[in-house]
């Protein structure tokens, strides 16, 4: 009674609301549904643990059996079919890693395939380039062994196209290209011969095309084969007429670089090719129309033939490293029929490779010296190995751009010049860092800035002195110094040759260095020039006014010194003495002769040959001016046959003594003549020796000729051509003989004899 009072309102409400029944109890069943699935996961994961299946997960699949492993001949097959396919996406531009690549590269291992075959070439293309391209002048020795390592026989022609690419991308490295072919000519002369012919090819294309790049590259290179003679020279022949026959400004351009790198060789070895080139270029500067910078250009390189090449050697020296008798040439000419083999440049396929290789090995062991002799030996190969391996270890880094060194003359030159006193530039100069073995360079830097000054400064005398005079070590440096500025003398100007003698006579005259330095010099006329003459004039000029000439004839005259003095005051020989008593005598210094001058009075007189036949000897008197005395003439007969050998009568007698009575009237007559011409000859030249000897230059012929002609005046066929003071204290006369055509009337004999004499030499 009490339920059903309780659940009547439930249909009243829900007829009050307008809902039926059945939609009451579809509403429970959404409720009931929606409960269940709440409660399902918990259900599930409960059924999970107990063993139950769930229905609501899908049934696992049936596992299919896996298939059957792939044999070797399989993963080859499919490794050689993704290679091709790959070669051939990168040949049409599409990009390939290169770990990818090398992943195929190392599943194909069988060597007779063709793919594997594919793979060695292009490793083999790889490593000849970049051997090629590391190549220079420090590292050619290493590189040409591993390059033998590769099998050039097969490669070739891979050898020869990156070698002319390489050259031509670089021309400044050629002959080290060039060195590199020579040597592989040695062993593989085929190689050096399929390279010359490819470069005569590029040379004929770019000639026809016009093309000068491809022309100097393949001239140069050609050039430098033909010096390390791995081509002939007649093909240099061939190609510099070739371009010199219809000279435009290119064509004489490249064959002016040509000959400048080819034309020493070719002057040694075929110097009838080498004067037919020249007069060819000779031709062309004078009537051919080129531009005038390609005119410089031939004076340039006559020039250079005229300094004998001195800076376009043939091989340089760290690049000569084929024997004579292990050159081959290849005689190849210009326009013959050439087969460039270019095939070789491109991959084909070698049943027999294997064979090859093997083949190849051998040829290796032997141009690099390997075989059984040398694998018995592991042990000593391994000890020398380590010994290499330390001493690269202990290798030092040494600059070969001299950095350092002009760092270091820099460092020299600025400390000398903000100096304000020679001690304030000893005391900074001391402080200098010098690495061990540069000590010369400071010396030799003091010397330099001295002479470079406009005149000489005592300045720099003092900081050599002060140097000098500080230690052993110092001292011997620049009396090691005096002796190479004197060995190079002739290399200064005249007021650089001035100071640097006024420098080191400041040193001798304070006895900073040693007298024994002067043992370098050799007073004489073969071992002296122009510009040592001058030096030693100044040096002993400047000791003389610093020391007095008293205490100068003191130290000359030294027991000790003499033998350091022989090379000033020689004792050899009559002409090497009666040289140095002149030069000293010129020079205001005739004191210091004293002992020589007695020396060469006591000295034996040489014998008289025997008498010539009277048609073959020439005789003829001259009358000079006596060095010794100073006043009196002498009369000096020289004899002299067509023989090389001369026979020298000097007889002293007193000036204008009469002929002996025996003697013929024709002789009489030439003999007068002769005293006459003397007169007037000794008149002239001592006028002219207060003008000769004041100053060094040479003297105009113009101001001169007259007084120079005077001994043939008579004649009036010999005329003065130059006159010359030297420092030896002589004045040359320089006589030239006219054309015989051009002679009015036969000469008097004496006359005619006098005239054979190019030259007149007078000792005053």
């Amino acid at each position: 009674m009490a339920s059903a009072d309780v659940e009547s309102p439930r249909p009243e409400r829900r007829e009050r609301d307008g809902a039926s029944p059945e939609m009451g109890r579809a509403e429970d069943r959404r409720r009931h549904q929606r409960d269940e699935e709440r409660q399902r996961p918990r259900d599930r994961d409960r059924d999970r643990d107990r063993g139950h299946t769930d229905r609501y997960r899908p049934a696992p699949k049936e596992k299919r059996p896996s298939p059957p492993p792939k044999t070797e001949e399989e993963k080859q097959a499919i490794a050689k079919a993704e290679y091709e396919k790959l070669l051939s996406m990168r040949s049409g531009g599409t990009y390939i890693p290169p770990a990818r690549l090398r992943a195929l590269q190392a599943q194909i291992t069988d060597k007779s395939s063709k793919e594997y075959q594919r793979l060695m070439w292009e490793a083999l293309k790889k490593s000849i380039n970049g051997l090629i391209n590391k190549v220079n002048y420090s590292n050619i020795k290493h590189i040409v062994p591993e390059l033998f390592g590769e099998n050039l026989i097969k490669g070739r022609g891979l050898f020869c196209r990156s070698m002319m690419k390489a050259q031509a991308a670089s021309l400044p490295f050629t002959p080290v290209f060039a060195a590199m072919a020579a040597i592989v000519n040695t062993k593989l002369p085929a190689v050096g011969e399929l390279l010359v012919k490819r470069l005569i090819m590029s040379f004929r294309k770019g000639f026809k095309r016009s093309d000068k790049a491809v022309c100097v590259s393949s001239t140069t290179f050609l050039a430098h084969l033909i010096n390390h003679q791995v081509a002939h020279e007649r093909l240099a022949g061939q190609m510099l007429l070739l371009l010199l026959h219809k000279p435009t400004d290119d064509s004489v351009e490249i064959a002016v670089n040509f000959m400048r790198e080819v034309g020493q060789h070719l002057q040694d070895m075929q110097p009838a090719i080498a004067l037919a080139v020249w007069d060819q270029l000779r031709n062309v500067l004078h009537e051919a129309d080129i531009d005038k910078r390609v005119q410089y250009m031939i004076e340039v390189l006559f020039q250079v033939r005229k300094d004998n090449f001195k800076d376009n050697p043939p091989i340089k020296e760290e690049l000569d490293l084929v024997e004579e008798e292990d050159q081959i040439t290849h005689m190849v000419d210009l326009d013959g029929e050439i087969d460039a083999q270019d095939g070789l440049n491109i991959f084909k396929y070698d049943p027999e490779w294997e064979k090859s290789q093997e083949a190849y090995q051998k040829l290796k062991a032997e141009i690099l010296g390997e075989g059984s002799d040398y694998d018995d030996d592991d042990d000593q190969d391994e000890s020398s190995e380590e010994e290499e391996d330390e001493e690269e270890k202990a290798m030092e880094i040494k600059d070969q751009s001299n950095t350092d060194l002009v760092n270091l003359r820099r460092v020299i030159y600025l400390t000398v010049m903000s100096s304000i006193d020679p001690e304030e530039a000893v005391h900074k100069l001391l402080r200098v860092n010098l690495p061990a073995g540069q000590e010369p360079e400071l010396p030799s830097m003091i010397v330099e800035i001295c002479s470079q000054e406009k005149t000489f400064s005592k300045f720099h005398g003092l900081i050599g002195e002060r140097f000098a005079k500080l230690n052993r070590f110092w001292t011997g440096l620049f009396e090691d110094s005096f002796a190479d500025y004197y060995s190079k003398i002739h290399r200064y100007e005249t007021n650089r040759l001035r100071n640097i003698a006024r420098f080191f006579a400041h040193l001798l005259a304070t006895d900073a260095i040693g007298w024994h330095v002067l043992s370098v010099i050799h007073l004489n006329e073969e071992e002296t020039t122009s510009s040592s003459r001058i030096f030693i004039k100044i040096l002993f000029q400047d000791i003389s006014e610093e020391m007095g000439m008293a205490k100068l004839k003191a130290r000359m005259k030294d027991e000790i010194l003499q033998p350091s003095f022989l090379g000033l005051f020689p004792r050899d020989n009559a002409r090497n003495i009666r040289f140095s008593i002149n030069y000293f005598t010129s020079i205001g210094m005739g004191a210091l002769t004293e002992d020589s001058r007695e020396y060469l009075q006591n000295m034996p007189k040489p014998t008289l040959p025997a008498p010539a036949a009277a048609d073959d000897s020439d005789s003829e008197s001259v009358s000079s001016y006596s060095s010794y005395t100073g006043s009196s003439y002498s009369s000096r007969s020289r004899s002299r046959s067509r023989t090389p050998r001369r026979a020298i009568d000097r007889k002293h007698s007193e000036s204008r003594s009469r002929s002996p009575r025996g003697r013929d009237r024709s002789y009489s007559r030439s003999s007068s003549r002769s005293r006459s011409y003397s007169r007037s000859e000794t008149q002239s030249l001592s006028e002219l020796l207060s003008i000769a000897f004041s100053s060094p230059e040479w003297l105009e012929r113009s101001q001169y000729e007259r007084h120079a002609a005077s001994p043939c005046r008579e004649e009036g066929q010999l005329f003065g051509q130059q006159v010359a003071p030297t420092s030896t204290g002589t004045l040359r006369v320089v006589l030239r003989q006219p054309p015989a055509g051009k002679r009015r009337a036969p000469w008097p004999e004496p006359s005619e004899r006098a005239s054979r004499f190019k030259a007149r030499q007078l000792v005053l």
